[in-house]
């Protein structure tokens, strides 16, 4: 019998040891790859950058995880009561670890086969979300365990609840309470009542299932169930219960909340700024990005575009064209800085996010002529300078063999003057003038204003032939209102860090492309355009503006880059298939119209500007076909340099 004894007691030691020893294994295994608590000293949440415009419009909100960190003196009252009513009631009582609900899930999960009830205290569910993987396991629920006896040893119970408002999944993109707050009330989490404190605290439970946009009617059961549990802990009245409880869920208007403006816009300052700070920071580092850009011209930008492509959309369906519907892009800078003060990209950013301001190159059409003529100024010709308008052919200009390039009114003038030949946008004048400077020179010039797309050194280059981009050939013209100087285009002014430090400030390049004196007589030149040629529409602006139409082969697209002394806009209408618009849109009649309207609103509060008349020219009335000088009110008046 003592025989019998010894070994049931031998037996049970030596299970007792086996259970210990694997347990220990166990805590062991779970110990050795535990992640080190010190890394939360310098943990910083991934949280929301923030674009604006120049008028302090919030534009765009940039983020991987939607995060707005709030201090816990922000937090109400009312939602730390909820969530510790519902989540963790003993939570400034215990070291980290709720050993009775410990206990009780384990009776449960024993009985179910299963893991199903898991009895985290708040320190736990943070230590889980930061450092561990959801899945659920023995080895998981031990790490997790000793990660929150560590982190109670080492912060505060107001910390740990800090971080973990900050941190944890509230549903629909929604991380931390802020994010919460405006995702669902459409307001900041200090302004929450306590029914909305109520159901944003019953969300970390099952955040996808409980989000009121999913299912309002559970997301008001479930929250529901936490007043009655704030009730019973004594955190509210049963009258302040019942008031609650009553209340309905009413999804916030979306209105601008949320919304991006000037999506196009956006995009590009994100891909710059991106290019300039790195994703990490961009998108997870709460930066805040300053613009350039005018969300009150932003506003004129689409409301001009959408009326202009939606009346060009009416001729086209009159003339019977079918297809792709015509598109449009405008892009506006600030003539001294290089800021762009508004763009679009297209008609539709939701159908399409193919920005064709920045991204697509076009065939600039005779928009390109002033490149080539502002290089002839600089190589000593004047507007009274004399071309020769005659049928002309080139041999072996192109592969193919001769070219015979041909005006687009299909009649010659003979010879005529720089400013005529622009102002009726002549194409032979053009072709011959570039043959004098030579193609390499004006493809070196055309650099020198901004343009980066690739350009050949053949003569059809003076007729616009090659493509750029809108950006880059609006850029090109704003050198001759900034007295000879290319400014780049830009959109991010400056980036500051979450704690105000500048990140970043803009830096464009600039360089000086012409003289002063070149740039005033090619702006009066584009005056010629708007005031006796193809772009005399613009003259309803009753400002000083200058520019110039483009128009391509079989009307695929139209153009007009104008400009005031202190802002450059250009706008190009087309197919993204490269069809035709139809008989007759051109320049003038399809993107002129946009333009104007924009200018209009851009320069309607604007006090009275003039271009720049500099020191060496003077004015004169000039016979615009011949030259020469006349008296009286015969001819028009030019500016030309004092020396020719």
């Amino acid at each position: 019998m003592m025989k019998k004894s010894f070994w049931i007691k031998s037996s049970l030691l030596i299970l007792s040891a086996l259970a210990c020893g694997a347990v220990a294994a166990v805590v062991f295994t779970a110990m050795r790859d535990l992640p080190e608590i010190r890394r939360l000293e310098n943990f910083s949440p991934s949280s929301v950058s923030r674009i604006y415009s120049a008028d302090e419009v919030l534009l765009s909100e940039v983020f991987v995880q939607k995060r707005i960190p709030v201090t816990l003196e922000q937090i109400p009252d009312r939602l730390e009561d909820a969530l510790l009513a519902t989540e963790d009631r003993q939570f400034y009582e215990h070291s980290g670890l709720d050993l009775k609900g410990i206990l009780r899930a384990m009776v449960h999960d024993i009985m179910a086969m299963s893991f199903e009830q898991g009895a985290s205290t708040i320190t736990q569910q943070l230590a889980k979300t930061l450092f561990l993987s959801p899945e659920k396991s023995l080895e998981r629920k031990l790490k997790e365990a000793i990660l929150a006896l560590q982190m109670e040893r080492r912060y505060t119970k107001d910390e740990i609840l800090e971080l973990y408002l900050n941190q944890v999944y509230f549903g629909s993109g929604a991380y931390g309470a802020e994010a919460a707050a405006q995702t669902y009330f459409n307001k900041s989490v200090s302004e929450l009542r306590l029914a909305e404190c109520a159901m944003i605290a019953g969300l970390p439970k099952a955040p996808s299932a409980y989000s009121p946009l999913i299912d309002p009617e559970l997301a008001v059961e479930r929250r529901n169930r936490v007043l009655r549990q704030m009730r019973q802990t004594g955190a509210i009245t049963p009258e302040a219960y019942a008031r609650a409880r009553d209340k309905s869920y009413t999804r916030p208007e979306k209105g601008n909340r949320g919304k991006t403006r000037a999506p196009y816009f956006v995009d590009f300052v994100k891909r710059r700024v991106e290019a300039a700070i790195g994703s990490d920071l961009l998108y997870k580092g709460g930066v805040t990005i300053f613009t350039s850009l005018s969300w009150k011209l932003q506003q004129a930008a689409e409301q001009a575009m959408d009326k202009g492509l939606s009346e060009l959309a009416g001729r086209m369906k009159k003339n019977g064209l079918t297809g792709s519907p015509p598109q449009g892009a405008l892009v506006a800078l600030d003539v001294q800085t290089g800021g762009i003060r508004a763009m679009v990209g297209g008609r539709n950013y939701h159908e399409n996010q193919f920005n064709r301001a920045t991204i697509a190159r076009r065939q600039p059409g005779s928009a390109f002529k002033p490149i080539v003529y502002a290089c002839a100024l600089e190589h000593g010709f004047g507007q009274d300078s004399m071309l020769q308008d005659s049928p002309v052919s080139f041999s072996g200009a192109n592969p193919d063999g001769d070219w015979t390039p041909q005006n687009f009114s299909r009649d010659y003038a003979g010879e005529i003057t720089l400013r005529k030949a622009l102002t009726h946008s002549k194409n032979i004048p053009a072709v011959r003038m570039l043959r004098k400077l030579g193609p390499a020179a004006v493809i070196d010039f055309a650099r020198d204003m901004g343009i980066t797309s690739p350009l050949s050194p053949d003569l059809s280059m003076a007729l616009g032939t090659h493509e750029v981009t809108l950006l880059e050939l609006t850029a090109a013209y704003a050198v001759f209102p900034n007295r000879g100087r290319f400014t780049g285009p830009h959109g991010a002014v400056r980036v500051v860090g979450p704690d105000g430090r500048m990140i970043r400030e803009a830096e464009p390049q600039r360089r000086m492309v012409m003289s002063r004196t070149g740039a005033a007589v090619m702006t009066d030149m584009l005056k010629g355009v708007i005031n006796e040629g193809t772009g005399r529409r613009a003259r309803e602006i009753g400002r000083a503006v200058a520019g110039k139409t483009g128009t391509t082969d079989k009307y695929k697209d139209a153009l007009f880059v104008g400009f005031s002394p202190a802002i450059v806009t250009g706008v190009w209408v087309g197919r993204d298939d490269y069809a035709r618009l139809g008989p007759g849109e051109t320049g003038a009649r399809a993107a002129l119209p946009i333009w104007e309207a924009f200018m209009k609103k851009a320069l309607d509060e604007q006090p009275l500007q003039y271009f720049d008349f500099p020191d060496g020219l003077e004015q004169v009335r000039m016979d615009p076909g011949t030259g020469k000088r006349v008296s009286g009110d015969k001819g028009v008046t030019v500016r030309i340099r004092k020396s020719q």
